[in-house]
């Protein structure tokens, strides 16, 4: 079955040339004018669909993309967790801080071109359906647990709530615990592209995680910065 992309983007236009490039490209594509209509197409899909991927744009008449994005995160467990690659105008670094901050996936300012959407979107649906082919699927840190193949993580048998992106990114430190890793290697890693010059979405990501795994997130004891090169996760904790 092909996987079913939901567009909640209020430029008719737009939207249905974008879809058509994304259906020619072997997805299935829904489209929703407004995030009312767009929220309620998630919740209640179709008989026998579902929405393995949501592209939101920022700006829309009833409510902006950022409370999409929100109420996108407030749904039940499953529907939470649907990737969402926001598109922004571009230029605005505040809007897509803000956006990964509620829990983006990803972002692409406008214009764009479809390739690039395109590209993204395999990304995204690539590291959510990736299979570790370890033996352990399980990470373990003393009470923290990384369960690779359910992608769940927990503190104390209490449950992290992370987007896609963000659990790719900690399962990469945890995997090289005790090892330093820039920011460019990290990016690559996970998304499959060097970092951009100006680009520090990874820090905010890097934040939220540090938000559901650290007893202390403005002194973490897992994930360490290495002032001027990178990122570190800490061997022994707890």
């Amino acid at each position: 079955m092909n996987q079913h992309l939901l567009m909640i983007e209020d430029d008719a236009r737009l939207a249905a040339m974008v879809a058509q490039y994304l259906q020619q490209s072997g997805y299935t594509v829904s489209c929703a004018g407004d995030g009312h209509s767009g929220l309620e197409s998630l919740a209640n899909p179709a008989k026998g669909t579902s929405t393995d991927l949501v592209i939101l744009d920022l700006m829309l008449p009833d409510m902006d993309g950022l409370e999409v994005c929100r109420r996108i995160r407030a749904l039940p467990s499953g529907l939470a967790q649907t990737p969402v690659l926001m598109l922004t105008a571009k230029g605005d670094a505040m809007d897509r801080i803000i956006g990964l901050e509620i829990g983006a996936d990803d972002y692409l300012p406008k214009p764009f071109e479809p390739r690039e959407l395109l590209a993204r979107i395999r990304a995204v649906l690539r590291r959510r359906g990736e299979s570790p082919t370890t033996e352990n699927l399980t990470l373990r840190f003393g009470s923290l647990e990384i369960d690779r193949d359910a992608r769940s993580v927990s503190v104390a048998g209490v449950s992290c709530d992370l987007t896609s992106y963000q659990f790719d990114l900690l399962v990469t430190l945890a995997e090289r615990a005790g090892r330093v890793l820039t920011r460019d290697q990290i990016m690559e890693t996970v998304r499959g592209r060097e970092l951009d010059a100006f680009d520090r979405s990874i820090d905010v990501h890097m934040g939220r995680i540090r938000a559901a795994i650290e007893a202390d997130a403005k002194a973490p004891k897992r994930i360490l910065t290495v002032r001027g090169v990178g990122y570190v996760f800490a061997r022994q904790q707890d």
